[in-house]
């Protein structure tokens, strides 16, 4: 039998005669390349796809394994960046995605080499062009996610500085003391964005955050609280020290005015008061030595005389103990101050309190306020023995203390001056156990001490009406301690006060009233009863 053997084989036809092969191609056609050559732009078609992160060389491939690696390192990555944060993507993430996308590019393009792709010729030639184009996915990706990761950044900066904001609108109300540390945080806050991030939108707010800052601590100037001011403007102006100088720019120096100004206006505005707080010198030492040159330096002189005469002027008033009280507090402050330049001033307020001092004791008498006016006017007299009123003060003391046990003997003040004329004599005695203090005023005051009579007892008081009486004195005159007195003509009150004997007690006192009248001599005895 004729013909090819019985079996398979390709249709009539096909081929060369008793072989197999494609069916004859219509048109030319390129040589075909033998299995087993390499293929340098495929190799590098597959490593780009597999370099784009989403394993197209490798589904190109078929190779699903190395596909699937691909996408759950994409997935991980994604999962992990997503949504972009301020500190982005950890650091040892990015590296081990880097070297899985290298690994399978460098497999895939070894793969790729000399593999026989089951795909059309036309998609075989747009595989590298799509490889290529395809890179710009993790390019463009990290271009987005860095620009997302910059937003979020700018995002946190912003939150930082509201945060900043909200603390120092939270110190509002606050005593300075408490509210410093709140302002320190917050300029804490103000200054990391206004230097380390200055280029940001965060950062480029700072100075205007700045200026409310410096506004909203130095607000008690401007409602003109001068003491409440000072510690604040302090604050203000002594940042530099602690705060970046560049960031501050001027606004520490724009303080020098009003602490300035605060601290006059504080410090004489305490001139005279013994409860400010701070105290006058406080105030105005910290102004001669932080602006020695000021304006407000050479005001100070000027007022602390102005006060001084104030004060003075009011000695004759209505109130000249208050005024003493301002005169003494502003001569006290006076005291803490070593400028030269309040040298005569300091002068003046010592003698403005020595007038006061006895104005205030006068005042206290002329009010029946005795008791003060007797420790007013003895401490008067030992302050300044050498004043020309001191004799003066210890009359109205004696006085004031006759006054305290017989309020007769404080109708008026007793005389500056002794009168003239003629002295009638006037003996007193003791004719009682223990020493007696003998005070008296009138046209003439004084007191004057009769030692103890060291035989003498007390007398019984009579209790019937028909008793014995009592006859002080009657023994021998030497026997008896005496004191002779020299008064002008008048009308006196006596107070004598008994000193503690065995038979007597401290404070026993009795108060008398006599009429000296003219060409008479007198004698008063004195001596102790009791009902037994």
């Amino acid at each position: 039998m004729s013909g090819a053997p019985p079996g398979f084989g390709p249709p009539p036809g096909y081929g060369p005669p008793g072989g197999y092969g494609p069916p004859p191609a219509h048109g030319p056609q390129p040589p075909a390349r033998p299995p087993g050559d390499a293929n340098p732009a495929q190799a590098a078609a597959i490593a780009l796809l597999n370099l784009s992160g989403l394993g197209l060389g490798y589904v190109l491939l078929r190779q699903w394994i190395g596909a699937a690696v691909c996408w759950l390192a994409t997935a991980a990555l994604l999962v992990a960046a997503l949504p972009a944060d301020v500190d982005g993507v950890p650091r040892a993430l990015l590296i081990g995605y880097g070297v899985v996308l290298l690994a399978a590019a460098a497999d895939g393009a070894r793969r790729g080499l000399r593999a026989t792709l089951r795909i059309g010729d036309s998609l075989r030639r747009l595989a590298l062009p799509l490889a290529l184009v395809l890179l710009a996915v993790p390019a463009g990706g990290s271009l987005a996610y860095g620009s997302a990761r910059d937003e979020a950044k700018e995002q946190a900066l912003l939150e930082q500085l509201a945060a900043a904001d909200k603390l120092v609108k939270s110190a509002d109300g606050l005593s300075f003391d408490k509210a410093e540390p709140i302002y320190r945080q917050a300029l804490t806050g103000y200054e990391d964005l206004g230097t380390r991030y200055a280029g940001s939108r965060a950062g480029k707010l700072v100075p205007d955050r700045l200026d409310a800052y410096y506004k909203t601590v130095s607000a008690p100037y401007g409602e003109k609280k001068y003491c409440e001011a000072i510690a604040p403007l302090k604050h203000l102006r002594e940042l530099p020290a602690t705060v970046d100088k560049g960031l501050l720019g001027s606004r520490p120096a724009k303080t020098d005015e009003p602490l300035a100004e605060s601290l006059y206006q504080c410090g004489t505005a305490a001139l005279g008061v013994q409860t400010a707080k701070p105290t006058a010198s406080e105030s105005l030492n910290t102004l001669y030595t932080t602006f020695p040159k000021a304006e407000q330096t050479t005001r100070v002189e000027p007022a602390v005389r102005e006060a001084i005469k104030t004060r003075t002027s009011a000695l004759g008033g209505s109130e000249p103990c208050a005024a003493t009280t301002q005169l003494r507090a502003l001569d006290s402050s006076l005291g803490n101050m070593t400028d030269p330049s309040l040298a005569g001033a300091a002068k003046e307020a010592k003698a403005a309190v020595q007038k006061g001092d006895f104005a205030c004791g006068t005042d206290e008498f002329k009010d029946k306020e005795f008791s003060s006016a007797a420790s007013t006017m003895t401490d008067y007299a030992k302050t300044y023995p050498d004043s020309p009123q001191a004799a003066h003060a210890r009359s109205i003391a004696i006085a004031a203390e006759i006054a305290e046990e017989e309020p007769a003997a404080g109708k008026a003040l007793p005389p500056a001056d002794v009168p003239g004329g003629a002295r009638m004599v006037m003996v007193i005695s003791n004719d009682g156990p223990g020493e007696v203090e003998v005070l008296y005023t009138g046209p003439m005051t004084g007191r004057v001490t009769l030692k103890a009579c060291g035989t003498c007892t007390k007398y019984q008081t009579p209790l019937l009406v028909n008793s014995p009486k009592i006859k002080a004195c009657t023994g021998p005159s030497s026997k008896y301690p005496k004191a002779t007195l020299l008064l002008p003509a008048g009308d006196y009150h006596f107070l004598q006060k008994r000193a503690a004997t065995g038979t007597s007690t401290a404070g026993d006192t009795k108060s008398s009233k006599t009429k000296i009248e003219p060409g008479y001599s007198y004698t008063n005895c004195l001596y102790v009863t009791s009902l037994f």
